[in-house]
């Protein structure tokens, strides 16, 4: 059974930095992916950064390159999401997910755990 959870959001002032983590088990695919994505109140789910589990590949959108950063610690089974430069507007509830193969979509991302709520204040 796969299972991801991630913790670590919190209260941070504009400007300033937070790292979020994400607990894995269970992800057996030769090529698997994991991903950030993040909810802001009354809008959309959007993905803002995923790395490759064999090649360490990353991606992210044009809203958060440069100041996020995605990195997996295999032996820890734990994936990092940090962030600088934070804006008010990346307050959200900040979710890991998983998909069987890196190189599917963001979209086709279906293995979710619960997230972690950052609050960035002006």
């Amino acid at each position: 059974e796969v299972q991801l959870q991630a913790s670590g959001g919190g209260l941070v002032q504009a400007g300033g930095c937070l790292t979020p983590s994400c607990v894995h088990s269970g992800l057996t695919f030769a090529d698997y992916g994991i991903a950030w994505f993040r909810r802001a109140p009354g809008k959309q789910l959007d993905g803002v950064a995923a790395i490759s589990n064999s090649t360490g590949d990353t991606f992210y959108p044009d809203s958060v390159k440069g100041r996020f950063t995605i990195v997996s610690d295999s032996a820890k089974s734990t994936v990092y999401l940090h962030m600088n430069s934070l804006k008010p507007e990346d307050t959200a509830l900040y979710t890991c997910a998983a998909v069987s193969c890196w190189y599917l979509p963001l979209a086709w991302y279906d293995y979710f755990g619960q997230g972690t709520l950052v609050t960035v204040s002006s």
